[in-house]
């Protein structure tokens, strides 16, 4: 493909399993890719391993594949970390916030407040505002029109149920993601979303199945799957087209501001 053959992206969350996946399309598509991550689940540089060994990438991926770690609901830390990458890599071109997650489900009136905070500080602040404030700064400072690509989520759209701080987050989300890209136009600089459907991952697993070896559903799973017009979830390469088309200023470089839905249908579901 090489249509980001001039393109150094940076991907948050780059250790999870939607991050990993983005950063195999991208190096495909010729972008350099560097992946952030904290590392308390998965070491960065594990994660790149198993990135580079995972499928079939260009001959020059591990080259052009590198890893940092950062937490990046930390300014400081985003501040340092973007400084090694410009002094080591380049300044990037792209910036993808796949950094992200929920914890728990409970009725409203049983939320704990300090859980609550803490899927925001990952959803909203880390997952967009601290990185993206720092590398738009960057970008302005040096005259550079980069494109930012945030992840939603179907709970920007409808609420789910139990999951009330991750629906808050992630609409703020898409909310951002229409401010910013109105702000950040004069110096344009593309802001746009991608909004998964439902695609199995560590996080969600054991909430979708009961028995994911057997491919036994859980209840949440046989709702979703039942609202879901194609009948099934994604598959996290399904979203690499979007992701690509959206970093690709030659095919998208008009669009800015939208949020994206790769859902199956799920969205437009009715009776």
């Amino acid at each position: 493909m090489n249509t980001l053959n001039n393109e150094i992206a940076v991907i948050t969350g780059g250790t999870g399993a939607i991050g990993s996946c983005f950063a195999k399309g991208l190096l495909t598509a010729g972008a350099e890719v560097i992946i952030l991550g904290r590392g308390r689940t998965k070491p960065v540089d594990d994660a790149v391993k198993e990135i580079l060994t995972e499928g079939t990438l260009p001959a020059d991926s591990a080259k052009k594949l590198s890893g940092y770690s950062c937490d990046v609901s930390d300014e400081e830390d985003v501040r340092k970390v973007l400084s090694r990458i410009q002094a080591e890599r380049g300044v990037p071109t792209i910036l993808v916030n796949a950094a992200g997650g929920n914890k728990g489900k409970a009725d409203f009136v049983d939320v704990d407040v300090d859980i609550f905070n803490e899927v925001v500080q990952m959803n909203l602040l880390g997952g967009l505002v601290v990185p993206t404030k720092h590398i738009a700064r960057l970008w302005i400072d040096n005259k550079i029109e980069g494109t930012v690509i945030n992840i939603a989520s179907m709970a920007s759209y409808i609420p789910l149920s139990g999951v009330w701080a991750y629906g808050a987050s992630k609409s703020g989300v898409m909310n951002l993601t229409a401010g910013l890209a109105k702000e950040l136009a004069k110096y344009g600089i593309r802001v746009n979303g991608i909004a998964p459907g439902f695609f199995v991952g560590n996080q969600n697993r054991d909430l979708l199945y009961t028995d994911f070896e057997k491919d036994i559903l859980s209840e949440r799973g046989k709702q979703i799957i039942a609202h879901t017009p194609f009948g099934r979830f994604g598959r996290l390469e399904e979203l690499n087209g979007t992701l690509i088309y959206l970093c690709d200023k030659s095919q998208s470089g008009f669009v800015s501001g939208v949020t994206i839905p790769v859902d199956g249908g799920y969205l437009v579901d009715n009776i």
